[in-house]
């Protein structure tokens, strides 16, 4: 079976694992860009002289972004590997997500480990770092799961899928203009542009797909519903984890949590506003989409024709 240039699928399998590896690469350019420092730990009684590099900011204040981090990375490499033809070629997504997997994987690891060897030798600290770790290594697996629906699914899975990427690219670029860390007086004109990244992105996706089945409108409402309720669960727990004091407190973490989370949810500013840019996109990506379908068809009739005649 060959392809449009017609070369063999099967021999542009080699491409696919480098894909993924890139893909999880550029997705840590955020945290990278800061030089990669490790943030100081709360359980740290003084700044060591010589502060290590990790490849993931494992912390609670940077719990959100190195989540939003490895699931861009999935659904860059989705995007990438759907562009090349991996739902027609056979074993594409696998080696795909073994290359996300591979770099994403020795992050985490390298990370981890690095963080808990500065870590003093107590209880508290196993806890703290075990606490991290499997929170990261949780948003690790739901990139994972981003990439096989974006690179592998039908559309109506993709856009599940790009919905969720799309989420954390608002995180992920917000962190590009404004580096961790860095501290500025003044706020970058295009940070304000960020909370719309979520709901364009997610939008763009509802109209390629479009809504012509049960399935692409269930998944269209679903992806609406990532982009309203995503960024409050991100608010919420960003919030929670965050908090210093917290740590010493569960229940009151997940109180704090749940009670952020509501009202990220039901403000207007927060909520409706990037909700309404989500479907207004959705719209008049469909209606572009219907026009150009028009079109084609009444070229394709009027070749007929000519054929005919």
């Amino acid at each position: 079976m060959t392809d449009a240039s017609g070369a063999r699928p099967a021999r542009r399998l080699w491409v696919f694992a480098p894909v993924g590896a890139a893909a999880a690469l550029v997705a840590l350019l955020p945290w990278l860009l800061t030089g990669g420092r490790m943030p100081v730990q709360n359980l740290w009684s003084e700044i060591p002289a010589d502060v290590p590099f990790v490849l993931l900011p494992i912390h609670p204040y940077t719990a959100i972004l190195a989540a939003a981090m490895l699931l861009v990375g999935g659904a860059v490499a989705g995007i990438a590997g759907r562009a090349l033809g991996a739902p027609r070629t056979r074993w594409a997504t696998l080696l795909l997500l073994g290359g996300l997997l591979l770099v994403q994987g020795a992050a985490v690891l390298q990370s981890a480990l690095t963080t808990r060897a500065t870590l003093p030798d107590r209880r508290d600290a196993d806890l703290y770092i075990t606490a991290l770790t499997v929170g990261t290594v949780l948003a690790l697996l739901a990139a994972a799961g981003v990439l096989v629906l974006v690179a592998r699914a039908p559309r109506a899975g993709a856009v599940v899928g790009l919905s969720v990427g799309a989420v954390a690219a608002g995180t992920w670029l917000a962190a590009v203009i404004v580096p961790f860390g860095s501290v500025s007086q003044e706020v970058p004109a295009l940070l304000p542009l960020v909370q719309w990244v979520a709901p364009v992105l997610a939008g763009a996706a509802i109209a390629w797909a479009g809504i012509r089945s049960v399935g692409r409108v269930v998944a269209a409402l679903t992806a609406v519903l990532v982009v309203w309720i995503g960024p409050a669960v991100l608010t919420g727990v960003g919030y929670a984890v965050g908090s210093r004091v917290m740590w010493n407190d569960p229940a009151g973490m997940i109180d704090g949590a749940i009670h952020v989370f509501g009202l990220a949810l039901l403000t207007p500013e927060l909520a409706w506003r990037p909700l309404a840019a989500c479907v207004v996109t959705a719209a008049i990506g469909l209606g572009i989409r219907a026009v150009v379908h028009r079109r084609s068809r009444r070229g394709s009739s009027g070749e007929e024709l000519r054929r005919d005649a």
